[in-house]
């Protein structure tokens, strides 16, 4: 799946979305136009047939999702009520080890141990936290990659999509507000400034972006985005009152050689770093847009950047199986490098408590602490690949899948919760990444997206019954 996604972005950096195996020009091809369009329309049935059987996969495995759940509430249930104790019975040189299912039975034993039922079956704990799906947002031609919100006080979020826009969007109204055309490529990821009314984008036009991100609240509101989600519709940027568009940036951060997968501010927010497909991660000069640094070490493409909220540490990831983190509190910068994964490091990110979560399509995501660098502090295991975690800021960590799974555990390790995956509420392709929001006016502290081209907000609570 790393590779098919791979392909599929550089599939996206044509000028018009049209597939590059079928983009040539006249003069490059002795195929008669009847036939030329012939293929089209071939390729276009192959894609409607393969559309017929993905659902038809997806549909199977909710039916396999939900049987696998019926077994864990009654392995559950039926692990409650048959056990209630671990005896163990020493006598002299023999020891034994008993298991009581009665509790009238009497034994004689030197030593007993109770164990409470939910440390025996821990693995079929119930999840700790309620998910609601509260609002949809929809209107990108081809898949996202990146979602970001913006600074508290603003209730908005940035989307970054392989349609080459990004788009900033209301989470009240649940509408686009302003579509970013800047780009020649993919749009891999967004990122708001902290303190101003600025976005920066990094595309598979090999460039970062610096644009206004200042928004027209004045826009008509329309319909609602409850009642929306009651009726069953999604909003469109196609349906109505259509965003403002920008196509200028302020600045253009050039001088990678490839695809730029990920772009972040430092804090403060006067310099930008990069990563890219060229191996290499660049420090920027927001003001200037001049390259300060070029940070070279890692040994394939880098997959993703990200910045410390409030020190000048950067984390890079990368498919040569590393992270580094790179310090730039002193004049000369240090690296420290982490290994720990087996296959490509798919996102790094910093948490309050100065650890980081790195996620890997190892099916693994770990947490570090950043001053010991020699083994991960706990390791989350899963069944599918990882893409752009996130973090809150209380701690609890946001996986996405690519079998579009996202699971909620804390630092710790342990399972929170895990999100619906029904064709009503969960998402129908692959989970790119997610985002967490301190601020609950909206009702909503949690976004995912996918190739399912939507994006969704959640209320995510501790249960009740915690």
């Amino acid at each position: 799946m790393k590779s098919s996604k791979r392909r599929l972005q550089a599939l996206t950096e044509s000028s018009d979305g049209m597939p590059n195996y079928l983009k040539m020009e006249d003069s490059e091809t002795s195929i008669p136009p009847v036939f030329r369009s012939r293929l089209h329309e071939l390729f276009s049935q192959i894609e409607k047939e393969f559309d017929l059987l993905y659902t038809e996969n997806l549909n199977l495995q909710e039916k396999i999702d939900i049987l696998s759940e019926k077994l864990e509430r009654e392995s559950y249930v039926g692990d409650k009520q048959n056990i209630d104790y671990i005896e163990f019975e020493t006598t002299g040189k023999n020891s034994k080890v008993k298991l009581s299912q009665n509790n009238s039975q009497k034994v004689k034993t030197s030593h007993k141990l109770k164990v409470q039922t939910s440390k025996i079956v821990s693995s079929f704990k119930a999840p700790t936290y309620n998910c609601q799906l509260v609002r949809e947002f929809s209107g990108h031609k081809d898949g996202i990659w990146d979602l970001s919100t913006a600074r508290p006080g603003q209730a908005l979020i940035g989307t970054a999509s392989a349609d080459h826009t990004a788009c900033v969007w209301s989470v009240e109204w649940g509408k686009c507000l302003l579509q970013y055309t800047g780009h020649s490529g993919s749009v891999n990821s967004i990122r708001f400034h902290p303190t101003r009314d600025i976005a920066l984008t990094s595309s598979g036009d090999n460039t970062a972006h610096v644009w206004q991100a200042a928004v027209n609240w004045d826009l008509p509101r329309g319909q609602s985005s409850e009642e929306e989600l009651e009726a069953g519709g999604e909003e469109s940027l196609g349906d109505g009152d259509r965003p403002e568009v920008l196509r200028t940036p302020l600045s253009e951060l050039s001088g990678h050689s490839g695809v730029v997968v990920a772009a972040d501010w430092l804090t403060g927010g006067d310099h930008v770093i990069t990563a890219s497909w060229d191996r290499t991660a660049n420090l920027y000069d927001v003001e200037t847009g001049d390259c300060l640094q070029i940070l070279t070490g890692h040994d394939h493409e880098l997959t993703h950047a990200s910045a410390h909220h409030s020190s000048r540490l950067v984390v890079t990831a990368s498919r040569d199986t590393t992270f580094r983190l790179w310090d730039f509190r002193e004049p000369i910068h240090s690296v420290s490098v982490f290994q720990g994964h087996t296959e490509s490091v798919t996102s790094a990110v910093f948490t309050r408590e100065d650890k980081v979560v790195s996620g890997s399509d190892d099916r693994s995501v770990k947490v570090w602490d950043v001053r010991n660098m020699r083994s991960a502090l706990a390791t989350i295991r899963s069944d599918s690949s990882v893409n752009r975690v996130g973090v809150s800021g209380n701690g609890l960590i946001a996986i996405p899948h690519d079998n579009r799974q996202v699971r909620i555990f804390d630092l710790q390790g342990q399972r929170l919760a895990r999100l619906p995956r029904s064709s009503r509420q969960g998402h129908r392709r692959m989970v790119t990444s997610v985002a967490w929001v301190e601020d609950m006016s909206s009702g909503i502290n949690f976004f995912s997206c996918g190739f399912d081209r939507r994006i969704l907000g959640w209320s995510i609570q501790p249960s009740k019954d915690n």
